[in-house]
């Protein structure tokens, strides 16, 4: 008998084991979570887009006249000095020409040379009709006095004289313009496909407008120009700002005055600047995903001493950090402890081991943190990364 209470008593003990096992087995669980505290601390909201430097005050020295540039001596990075000689301009060479051609211009100067010989004999024939002339007024005159011929022979005489001077003096007149022809032609044909002797007066020297750098060489290698044409870029490149092309939903919220900071520019600690100017006309760009995306340039100065940055120049890429709003006293939460509920903002703190939904107020947010105005106090902890299985009530456990 008391062998057989005692394996009815065993197989109870065993039964009860086996409920408990189960019952601990299909209890709740509590949910893992990840925990953060509500604390006090500096804040700020920002925008962060990539810039670039470029020189203020940049120069495009082009060409005034057209003609032959001279090979340059200068690289880019050089410096040069307000007034100096840049590049000199040498006149157009004059077109080579074809034997046709050739033959042609030799055929103009031989034409020339003979109708300046007929000219030089049209002039001594002048000059001796007008002599003729003279010598037969004069020997009229004295008789014209005595009376001896008519008043109107005398004015007919006078009259020749005058024409015979005129006659003479086109004559020369037409001398000099054969000669002039004479000498066009035979310019034409000695300095036809070549340089010739160059005289320095001719020659326009191009000088530089400031003291600076050369920042491009647009025509390096002696080469026809046109006025106009570009030569090379000058500026100083201790004079520079920071454009920086940012969404123009965010340029709304860019004030003039605004602080910024330089990061990942290559030296040891950011830079600091202030926005000057937000440019009032947008453009288009794609984005790397192939997105049309409407840009605005942003130009910002550095305020921080020219002894940290002087190293950068002209093109050279930094991150701008545009500085919307700070405060050094900011209750703050991690931003992904929120959550949308209606048309608020909720999340969930613990309390007893157990979630507990709070509905609270946010301020400002950085996509990292956010401002909580009314709702939580600081050193409260909260659940970030909520999901679907956390609810009010629920028991929880910190991961």
């Amino acid at each position: 008998m008391n062998l057989s209470l005692q394996r009815r008593f065993i197989w109870l003990v065993i039964l009860l084991m086996i409920i408990a096992a189960l019952i601990y087995g299909f209890r709740p669980q509590p949910r893992l979570v990840d925990v953060a505290t509500a604390t006090r601390s500096h804040m700020q909201v920002s925008v962060e887009e990539e810039g670039k430097t470029r020189v203020i005050d940049r120069y495009i020295v082009s060409a005034p006249v057209a003609g032959t540039t001279c090979r340059t001596d200068l690289d880019v990075g050089d410096s040069v000095d307000k007034k100096q000689p840049l590049i000199t301009i040498e006149p157009l060479r004059a077109q080579a020409l074809d034997p046709r051609s050739l033959a042609e211009a030799q055929a103009s100067v031989s034409a020339a040379n003979s109708a300046l010989r007929a000219a030089e004999q049209n002039a001594r024939s002048a000059e001796a009709e007008a002599e003729l002339a003279r010598k037969e007024l004069s020997r009229l005159e004295p008789l014209a006095k005595k009376g001896h011929i008519a008043q109107d022979r005398l004015d007919q005489a006078a009259t020749r004289v005058r024409s015979s001077e005129a006659a003479k003096r086109s004559a020369n007149f037409t001398v000099d313009v054969t000669r002039h022809e004479l000498e066009a032609a035979r310019t034409a044909l000695e300095y036809t496909g070549t340089r010739g002797e160059l005289n320095p007066s001719t020659t326009v020297q191009v000088r530089a407008p400031v003291n600076g750098r050369v920042l491009k060489i647009h025509q390096e290698c002696e080469a026809v120009v046109t006025a106009g044409q570009p030569l090379l870029e000058i500026g100083d490149t201790q004079s520079l700002e920071i454009e920086t092309d940012v969404l123009s939903s965010d340029a709304v919220k860019i004030k003039l005055g605004m602080r910024v900071i330089f990061n990942r520019w290559g030296g040891e600690k950011p830079l600091e600047g202030l926005v000057r100017i937000v440019e009032p006309v947008g453009f288009t760009k794609v984005s790397a995903l192939g997105v049309e995306e409407q840009r605005v340039l942003v130009i910002s100065d550095i305020t921080s001493s020219i002894e940290q940055w002087q190293s950068l120049g002209d093109g050279y890429r930094v991150e701008a950090e545009f500085i919307l709003w700070e405060n050094d006293n900011v209750l703050q939460i991690p931003a992904s402890a929120l959550f949308r509920l209606d048309d608020g903002w909720a999340l969930f703190i613990i309390e007893n081991e157990k979630a507990k939904r709070r509905i609270v107020k946010v301020g400002q947010r950085n996509g990292l943190s956010a401002q909580i105005l009314e709702g939580l106090i600081e050193g409260e902890a909260i659940i970030t990364h909520p999901d679907d299985s956390v609810e009010g009530g629920v028991a929880i456990k910190q991961r």
